[in-house]
């Protein structure tokens, strides 16, 4: 018998976090955008039609948004949002309400990082696929927030004699096309985009953690960081990794990941390590060999 993955995230702890970063999203939406551009560039490298789409997203706005005015839109249908949002909140929990081979297209930006049990999501996305049917998603890779897990570590040790996680673990970024294979995909294809952020202070980023529902949703007892952990933390930020002109950088790191519902029409297995190619030229790639 196979066991359970762990239970790294609290579903109903992420949903409370998601809920309160509704009011505020649009002020930190920018790695939603960067996420959405990157989708829709590789929707635009790939000239058929997609009639049935569906979005998982627990952020849906800046995908449709970006479509909307992109050369892809004749092709793509409207996106049909999930309309739970538990269920997008903490992806895998439950089974997609989708009928087995029903979609065309499947998007899901930034979510599922929150996944439990990640390969189970992703088998659970390739079902609803029609066969030959495509998915694209992306999720925080293991660089992100670096420094703060960093710092906020180190100042918990020093003034509680013991540290608790409070960033979440992520996956390895050059991981993401096994992900896709042992889900069930055919071609699968990642990149990894790594950003850095530049805030004027640690407060300032929390504040774009908490605008984009991306603070701690770990399983277990919590014990709240006391300000003076908080401060201590600001002051390591500070001399760890602090610019000439006193910016804290914060590191993001996106795994972009795109993989196709498999079909007797695709072509064979590129060789090992072809998923180090770009993936708007590997989708590109994937459109001139049905033709």
């Amino acid at each position: 018998m196979t066991a359970a993955p762990p239970r790294l995230f609290d579903p109903v702890r992420r949903l409370a976090r998601l809920k309160r970063s509704k009011a505020r999203f649009g002020d930190a939406d920018f790695l939603h955008r960067r996420a959405a551009d990157n989708a829709v560039d590789s929707l635009e490298a790939i000239l058929r039609d997609f009639p049935v789409v569906v979005e998982l997203s627990a952020h849906p706005g800046p995908f449709a948004a970006r479509l909307a005015e992109s050369d892809a839109a004749s092709r793509v249908g409207p996106a049909q949002v999930i309309g739970d949002l538990a269920a997008r909140a903490g992806p895998g929990e439950a089974a997609l309400p989708l009928v087995d081979g029903s979609t065309d297209l499947i998007v899901s930006l930034l979510s599922l990082h929150w996944a439990n049990d990640l390969p189970g999501a992703l088998a659970q996305i390739r079902r609803a696929l029609r066969p030959d049917g495509l998915f694209l998603g992306a999720l925080f890779g293991a660089g992100t927030l670096k420094e703060l897990r960093g710092v906020l570590t180190e100042a918990e040790l020093e003034l509680r004699g013991g540290a608790q996680a409070r960033v979440s673990p992520f996956a390895d970024g050059y991981d993401g096309a096994g992900l896709l294979q042992r889900a069930g995909f055919a071609l699968p294809v990642s990149d990894v985009d790594r950003v850095t952020v530049r805030y004027r202070s640690l407060p300032a980023l929390i504040a774009d953690l908490r605008a984009m529902g991306e603070t701690s949703g770990l399983a277990g007892p919590v014990r709240p960081l006391s300000a003076a952990v908080l401060t201590r933390a600001a002051e390591l930020y500070a001399q760890r990794h602090a610019e000439p002109d006193g910016r804290l950088p914060a590191t993001f790191e996106i795994i972009h990941l795109a993989g196709w519902a498999p079909h007797e029409s695709q072509q064979k297995p590129v060789p090992r390590g072809s998923a180090k190619m770009r993936l708007a030229d590997a989708l590109h790639v994937r459109e001139q060999g049905r033709n």
